[in-house]
């Protein structure tokens, strides 16, 4: 499990947590009583300075400064707070008796309902926009995320949390599919996406009809597009697996049935009695199905240690080497082929750990593919070079060269490259390299510039920071 997925419950936890704090808590008192004090005072500052100017009775309505910010971000309980608190410091300080608290005059009590009816209609107003705001970001959170990591499930309890925020409940539960019991189904149009189950505390009964049908479409989308996304996906690997097969029809009807024909032309003529032949006749035949015959077993192991690789069987039976040796091994392989083989050493070897056979198959097929698209006149090159975290070698020819467009696509199975095509072989050497080094933890790519050559690099993790000396 990633760890961002592991982080994910205890997000999830968090931000429910929080949501059940804020329901419980409901407006900071420490910040809004003395914001509310404040505004009462500053009004009445504000209208002891212009009474000498204006009718006192008329000031009265500043005091709506006072009681509109409150409302709008503190609510409706601190707003009526405010509204009465300032009727009662208008009485107090400016109309007589001063210095008392007596409401006399009707006229005081009916701005004190103009007061308060300004406070719950303000105050009302500013929740529900303060609601849909929530909501709005709320929906814009979810199509976010779903977009940008797009499973589903793995959303669930982090989009859960953040609905019952919304929602102002301790608990919310979202199930999708089938309904669940208690719950309130999400649906979109005539589809049902799945339930939520809410728990603790009342659900404000308009959000949710503005919140949860949005809400639903955004999941059915969401799941719509995983669906899609996987069955593009499997397309994708039936599609990659018809191309294999097709190629390995091709490979068998070709590279298979070139060898055998050649077995059972020779092999014919050598069991006619009617045909006369020469002892170096019947040498030159004897040797045409020996090397068919290699060229078939190199075939077939091709084809075996391919469906190995991709089965993920080629599990590497790692040892402690040094990498020079390796490439010795490999060149004793080829045989004489390696004659044209020149090689560069450090003076100091380099210690891997990984699955000899394995990488040795790697080191012979790099030189073998080397030694096809090179010309007879010169050399194949290998050098042996490294750091403190990784051994190289470089294979190095002086052939065709590879163009950019393709330094990838031959290492796919069944490709050889457009300087491969009048080259014999299936298309599996670079593939089957390829395969082993990324299974011993190394890796192998081309340099190469068309009409220049190509040098192939096998990198394998070094065993230790410091390499032997000789």
């Amino acid at each position: 499990m990633s760890s961002a997925s592991a982080e994910r419950p205890a997000l999830a936890a968090r931000l429910a947590q929080g949501a059940r704090e804020r329901v419980a808590s409901g407006p900071g008192w420490r910040s809004a009583l003395p914001a509310s004090a404040a505004a009462v005072a500053l009004v009445t500052a504000l209208i002891y300075g212009l009474e000498r100017w204006i009718p006192v009775l008329s000031l009265t309505v500043l005091y709506i400064l006072a009681v509109l910010p409150v409302a709008v971000v503190f609510g409706l309980a601190y707003a009526i707070a405010v509204a009465v608190a300032s009727m009662l410091a208008f009485n107090f300080f400016f109309l007589a008796p001063v210095d008392s608290l007596t409401l006399a005059d009707s006229r005081n009590w009916f701005a004190l309902l103009v007061f308060v009816v300004t406070a719950i209609v303000v105050s009302e107003l500013a929740s529900r926009m303060r609601r849909r705001a929530r909501e709005g970001s709320l929906l814009t959170e979810i199509a976010t995320t779903l977009l940008e990591h797009g499973s589903v499930s793995a959303e669930l309890e982090r989009i859960s949390a953040e609905a019952a925020r919304v929602l102002r409940v301790e608990r919310a539960r979202i199930e999708l599919g089938q309904a669940a019991r208690g719950g309130v189904a999400l649906t979109a149009g005539a589809r049902r996406v799945g339930t939520i189950v809410l728990e603790g505390g009342g659900s404000r009964e308009g959000s949710a009809r503005r919140l949860l049908p949005a809400l639903a479409s955004l999941l059915g989308v969401a799941i719509d597009r995983e669906r899609l996304a996987g069955e593009a996906f499997e397309a994708e690997a039936l599609r990659r697996a018809d191309v294999i097969k097709t190629a390995l029809l091709r490979a068998v009807s070709h590279d298979l049935r070139t060898p055998l024909m050649a077995i059972s032309t020779s092999a014919g003529a050598l069991a006619r009695p009617d045909l006369a032949i020469d002892e170096a006749d019947r040498a030159e035949l004897l040797a045409t199905i020996l090397a068919a015959s290699e060229r078939l077993d190199h075939l077939v192991g091709n084809l075996l240690d391919l469906s190995r690789l991709q089965a993920g069987a080629a599990r590497p039976e790692q040892e402690l080497l040094e990498l020079e040796e390796l490439v010795v091994s490999s060149l004793d392989e080829l045989g004489a082929a390696a004659s044209t083989v020149e090689l560069s050493f450090p003076e100091l070897r380099h210690a891997v750990r990984v699955d000899a056979h394995q990488i040795q198959r790697v080191l012979v097929n790099l030189v073998e593919n080397a030694l096809k698209y090179s010309p007879s006149t010169e050399p194949v090159r290998i050098q042996v070079a490294g750091n403190a975290s990784e051994a190289l070698v470089r294979v190095i020819d002086h052939g065709p060269g590879i163009p950019f467009e393709e330094r990838e696509r031959i290492f796919e199975p069944f490709q050889r490259g457009s300087r491969g095509d009048e080259a014999p072989g299936a298309g599996l050497g670079l593939a089957i390299a390829r395969g082993f080094a990324e299974a011993n933890g190394g890796r192998i790519w081309v340099e190469s510039r068309s009409q220049q050559g190509a040098t192939f690099v096998l990198a394998l993790p070094a065993a230790r920071a410091a390499t032997m000396a000789l």
